[in-house]
């Protein structure tokens, strides 16, 4: 009996099972642990002084940078949390092509705090409704630091290109490709719509050789191919006369596949003639209209050219340059101010663009064609990047582009500035506001203390997720190597001295007054990471289960 009385609390325990009383409170959990992992993964990237990245993949592709954006958008995620975080990151690339890793930081730092507030009993609908309220009045304050500008003034524009490019693995060339990229924008820019900057009137090629230095603005057209020359053509033309063709200049073909047999050498002779006489007339009527220099469609039924074609192009003086990309023709023809040709009945002198010279250089080991001079070009620009190595080229495009996206949010309206009665009437100008973690530690300030005057859980909440904003500051003094804690203390004492443009200069090593080190950037990179990162943290909280469906 007392062997039986003995066992039972040990059988009792085996047969024991553990049921799951607080599934949701897990499940959030679970959701911020995973996003803020992600959050960790890039916030060594943050600022001038952030590590790099390198990303390699199965197919041995390797790519080394610090951009937020492209570090998530090639990191494999299956939680769905830690995919919201890569979506925020491309959002705010969509939105203002910079602070991609600050918004990816902040939805981080503020999910920690929700988490603490969580466990200390707050109720997740009413920590999601403090951020919301939260947001609203960050932006207020970052609209009151916020400094208009005029499009003329080159050199703000250039210093907000600067600070876009500081953080970047090409951060040593910024005093190159900042008044680059500025000069690009406002040679495409149309004077009379100034908020209308298309970005894809800004052309980059990509040339392996030499360095970053070598990068050049082409006031004119380049392609990253060889004339062909095959039959002896020419390379240079001066007082050029340019025609883009979309049709093949080669012998057609059946609609239908089936052969043809040939049998005696009598046919096959008429066939060749046939040919002969089919391209010689195209080649007749494209030189009648006074053409030098073919730029021809690749074609995906059949060859654009043929070697016979070449060669009374080249008996023609024509210079030909072949397979230029269909998403291409948009482009040169509006740079050219020309008219593509669809059909060789429509060749005529009217679609034909006009430049001073279009010749064959070398660049590095192979070989461009570029097109200068150009009559009554259109608004567009060219772009040339050069670098060393594969990995280089392509971080510098990707820097160059951000770099532009910053000059088209200076340039364009801030649309947001119309919803804020006391801001309208600077809704004509642009606005810049101060970087180094200035904008970051003047919210937490005043929002700290707009909560003093609410009551209850929301004073709580936003005090909180007002001290959540310091990450900005603290991380860019971090990965510069400083000491953070003190930093961001002289940091907070400056502020509430009234010294709102006071940020953390990370070459110095000290608090300085941002705006006169030139670290600026548009309002709308800011007011856009602090809403979408808002947003995107309250959609998380309010997450209580995940349901898996086949």
């Amino acid at each position: 009996m007392a062997t039986a009385v003995a066992a039972s609390p040990a059988q009792s325990r085996k047969t024991e099972t553990y049921t799951d009383t607080k599934r949701r409170d897990d499940v959030r959990g679970l959701n911020i642990a995973a996003a803020r992992a992600v959050a960790d993964a890039v916030r060594t990237s943050l600022g001038p002084r952030g590590m790099d990245k390198m990303i390699s993949s199965g197919e041995q592709e390797v790519i080394i940078t610090n951009d937020g954006a492209t570090i998530l958008s090639r990191m494999s995620l299956l939680q769905p949390a830690a995919r919201m975080l890569a979506e925020l990151s491309r959002s705010q690339d969509a939105a203002a092509g910079d602070g991609t890793t600050t918004v990816v930081v902040l939805a981080g730092s503020l999910l920690r705090r929700a988490q603490s507030l969580l466990s200390a009993g707050a109720h997740p609908t009413a920590a999601a409704d403090a951020l919301h309220r939260l947001a609203t009045r960050a932006v207020e304050v970052l609209h009151a630091m916020a400094i208009p500008i005029e499009l003329s003034d080159r050199d703000s524009l250039v210093k907000s290109a600067s600070t876009a490019l500081n953080s970047k693995v090409v951060s040593q060339y910024s005093s190159l490709l900042s008044p680059l990229a500025v000069d690009a924008a406002l040679s495409v820019v149309d004077p009379a719509h100034p908020d209308l900057l298309d970005l894809r009137d800004i052309r980059v090629v990509k040339k392996l050789g030499g360095t970053v230095d070598d990068t050049e603005l082409i006031r004119g057209l380049i392609f990253d191919k060889k004339a062909s020359h095959a039959a002896g053509g020419p390379t240079r033309v001066e007082n050029a006369k340019i025609a883009v063709i979309q049709f093949q200049v080669s012998p057609p073909k059946t609609d239908i596949e089936q052969s043809v047999i040939v049998s005696d050498y009598a046919q096959m002779d008429r066939i060749l003639r046939e040919e002969r006489n089919y391209i010689l007339g195209m080649v007749k009527k494209i030189k009648a209209s006074g053409c030098n220099v073919l730029l021809i469609q690749k074609s995906i039924l059949r060859d654009a050219v043929t070697d016979l074609s070449l060669h009374y192009l080249a008996k023609a003086k024509i210079l030909v340059v072949k397979d230029v990309e269909r998403d291409e023709i948009e482009f040169i023809t509006k740079t050219l101010n020309c008219l593509p040709i669809a059909n060789i009945e429509h060749f005529r002198e009217d679609k034909l663009g006009y430049a001073d010279l279009v010749e064959e250089v070398s660049v590095g080991e192979s070989k461009i064609v570029k097109i200068m001079g150009i009559k009554d070009m259109g608004r567009t620009a060219t772009v040339l990047v050069r670098g060393s190595n594969q990995l280089v080229i392509d971080e510098a495009e990707r820097s160059l582009h951000d770099a532009l996206c910053v000059i088209r949010l200076v340039s364009g309206l801030i649309n947001e500035l119309q919803r804020v009665n006391w801001l309208r009437c600077l809704v004509n100008k642009r606005f810049l506001i101060a970087g180094g973690g200035a904008p970051e530690i003047e919210m937490s300030m005043q929002l700290a203390a707009w909560a003093k005057e609410l009551q209850g859980m929301e004073s709580y909440c936003i005090k909180e997720f007002a001290e959540a904003l310091e990450v900005i500051p603290y991380t860019l003094a971090e990965n510069a190597g400083l000491n953070p804690i003190s930093i961001v203390t002289e940091l907070r004492n400056r502020h509430a001295k009234g010294e709102k443009n006071a940020g953390i200069n990370v070459r110095k090593g000290q608090i300085t007054n941002i705006l006169e080190e030139n670290v600026v950037q548009p309002l709308l990179v800011s007011t856009s990471a602090i809403t979408l990162a808002c947003e995107c943290v309250r959609m998380i909280l309010k997450i209580d289960d995940i349901v898996t469906v086949r």
